[in-house]
């Protein structure tokens, strides 16, 4: 983990392209300067990196991007503090804790075999929950609370179900032997009380695009429903049949609600407001299996978000600056990877190593010019890369039937 000194390293080694959001920034502030000026260098890496990696794998042996995914993991670990809190970015607004980066941090630091860390960034998440719960938007690192007065975030209940059913199931330890219970037990009670048992969608709340809102968003409600999914299967695998089936109706009636609003057009409030990448979370890992409407709005997503250096915006109706966002684009990897598009999923491999920074992390941003910006590293896109070679199937890859993406990606399909 990094000592005191280590994250003062972090602010001091990372840096920002014309970007200086403030201490608590209504929205992210786009990055406009001509590049970056410094960053890690060898001479920055703890003597224990190496000692580290070796507790457990880095996945994606063989293949290519394994040198951007070991960059990834220690970048990871760098941004993790000793009590579990991890920063989403190492300077300014971002060196706070969000739920959700939190969450698939701890994904990925179980799928590279780190379990014991991963096991520590959930527990962060169950002592900072709220009585009802849920959770804030965001927490300083020490845990003692928001840095702002910035709305909650519903969708975190959700991502730590999830992420606390991928951790459990990646190492084999049930949420009782990790003293997570109280975890499972407040995240799903609050999921089931924002959406009656699963009857409503929940009440507006801001969700990872980090601006206001006045309606319901994709981006809440899916991952709520994937919290449920997955509070069901943790509940089944304790054998506590009943909280299990409590879960999986409650699942079974949020998934009849979304496809009444959302269904058809699958935008980001439903029938406006454009795609977005929150149709990502439709898909696996976060659900079972993707209807065929889903999938041929996430090839939609993937086709329209497309931006000038090739990655992908938050959704279409952002802002067309031109800028390219690496959460969003590694999200299309990722889900491409676990919904078997193998191909897909190594375009956008492929595409986040070619625009990391030149010590090797990946930003939150990429210029028009391919330039990358924002904040480095950014630690919801290191995990999902993380998550995505983990979940690449090994060997050598050919053409996968079920691949189809008929825009201007262009990768070859059919």
């Amino acid at each position: 983990m990094v000592s005191a000194a280590g994250v003062i390293t972090l602010l001091l080694t990372a840096v920002l392209v014309g970007l200086n959001p403030g201490p608590a920034p209504a929205q992210p502030r786009l990055a406009t300067g001509p590049g970056w000026s410094r960053g890690w260098r060898p001479s920055d890496e703890a003597a224990g990196d190496e000692a580290w990696l070796a507790e457990g794998t880095v996945p994606g042996e063989g293949r290519r991007w394994r040198p951007m995914v070991r960059a990834a993991l220690l970048d990871l670990h760098r941004l993790t503090g000793p009590g579990g809190a991890v920063a989403a970015g190492p300077v300014n607004g971002w060196n706070y804790a969000w739920p959700r980066d939190t969450a698939f941090v701890a994904a990925a630091l179980a799928h590279s075999g780190h379990v014991q860390d991963a096991e520590q960034a959930l527990r962060f998440l169950q002592r900072v929950r709220l009585p009802d719960g849920g959770f804030q938007a965001r927490y300083r690192l020490d845990g003692t609370g928001p840095p702002d007065r910035r709305p909650r975030q519903s969708d975190g209940a959700g991502w730590a179900l999830w992420s606390l059913e991928q951790v459990s199931r990646v190492s084999g330890r049930s949420v009782t032997a990790a003293s997570l219970r109280p975890l499972l037990d407040d995240s799903t009670r609050f999921v089931l009380a924002v959406t009656d048992v699963g009857r409503r969608l929940p009440h507006p709340s801001p969700d990872y695009w980090e601006v206001p809102v006045s309606g319901t968003s994709l981006g809440t409600v899916a991952p709520l429903l994937a919290g449920l999914r997955a509070s069901e299967r943790l509940y089944a695998s304790l054998g506590e049949t009943r909280l299990a089936q409590r879960s999986g109706t409650a699942a079974d009636r949020l998934a009849a609600a979304l496809t009444q609003q959302f269904g058809g057009r699958f935008e980001r409030f439903g029938q406006y407001g454009g795609l977005d990448a929150a149709v990502c979370f439709l898909m696996p890992p976060f659900t079972a299996t993707a209807t065929p409407a889903v999938q041929r709005r996430w090839n939609d997503y993937q086709d329209e978000a497309l931006r000038p250096a090739g990655g992908l915006a938050p959704g279409t109706a952002w802002r067309l600056d031109g800028i390219s966002w690496t959460p969003e684009t590694a999200l299309a990897g990722y889900t491409a990877a676990m919904s078997g598009r193998t191909r897909q999923a190594e375009h956008w491999m492929d595409w986040l190593q070619a625009h990391r920074t030149s010590w090797g992390s990946l930003p939150e941003k990429v210029l028009g010019s391919g330039a990358p910006a924002g904040p480095a590293p950014l630690a919801w896109t290191s995990a999902l890369v993380v998550l995505t070679a983990a979940g690449m199937p090994t060997g050598s890859v050919g053409e996968q039937p079920q691949d189809r993406h008929r825009g201007t990606v262009n990768l070859g399909r059919a």
